[in-house]
């Protein structure tokens, strides 16, 4: 399995950042780090687009299942029943945040190994044979102000920060606020929602405190990427009411 992991996602990303220094950004491995994680969220797009969609139906569906669940709490087969109906109804799937957190998982352990040994000399080794070789030792510096093998405190917090930004858009919008407020102190997973959007950042500078800056470089990266997406999402979904449908 780690033989199978290295072949097909750590070898690759290496080649790739490494290529992306080398020819692309002027030998500046934060440049590479930040179009590295843009390529990589172009060419997962569709998928992040499509778990993205369903969590923000899935969020403006929440007073539908909690009415069905409510209604039928005594009969979980025909409650079961009716909430897959509701489900395909709006053609999501209920495990899709469960799917895209799959996805993101590997691609981040491997971007992890990446841009830790994508640092240094080491890194030589895996390179494809037909990759040229670098004769100047790697320049760790972004803009030859931070460097991304040491840990960046202003990274953590602005990532943490986008994370914010990022969770509050996620919010569904689908209700007027007095009844999203009576809705909220109701719905568990409303309140979940709103948690979520105050424990992220500090569980993301919790997490990018002791890490290079890279991480954290590819953390804030990855994250503007899914608030653009989370806009175009909201956009999509302007005028959406589950009532309508």
């Amino acid at each position: 399995m780690g033989e199978l992991f290295h072949a097909i996602l750590y070898r690759p990303l290496l080649n790739a950042l490494i290529f992306l220094y080398d020819k692309v950004t002027f030998q500046d491995m934060g440049l590479a780090v930040i179009l590295l994680t843009i390529i990589i969220r172009v060419v997962l797009w569709p998928l992040f687009h499509k778990g993205a969609h369903a969590q923000a139906v899935m969020s403006r569906i929440q007073p539908q299942l909690k009415k069905i669940q409510e209604d039928h709490k005594r009969d979980k087969a025909r409650q079961a029943e009716l909430m897959m109906a509701l489900y395909r109804e709006h053609k999501v799937n209920p495990l899709s945040g469960l799917m895209l957190l799959a996805v993101q998982i590997p691609v981040f352990i491997a971007l992890w190994k990446v841009f830790n040994v994508g640092l240094s000399e080491t890194a030589y080794g895996d390179l494809y044979s037909f990759m040229p070789g670098i004769s100047a030792p790697i320049n760790h510096y972004f803009l030859s102000v931070v460097d991304l093998a040491r840990r960046s405190i202003p990274i953590a917090v602005v990532a943490a920060a986008a994370q914010f930004v990022q969770g509050k858009l996620s919010l569904a919008k689908a209700a007027s606020p007095p009844q999203q407020a009576t809705e909220g102190s109701k719905n568990p997973m409303a309140n979940m929602g709103k948690q979520m959007v105050y424990t992220m950042p500090a569980v993301t500078i919790f997490i990018l405190w002791g890490l290079p800056s890279a991480i954290g470089l590819y953390w804030l990266t990855t994250t503007i990427f899914s608030i653009i997406q989370q806009i175009v999402i909201n956009r999509s979904l302007k005028t959406w009411n589950p009532t309508n449908r």
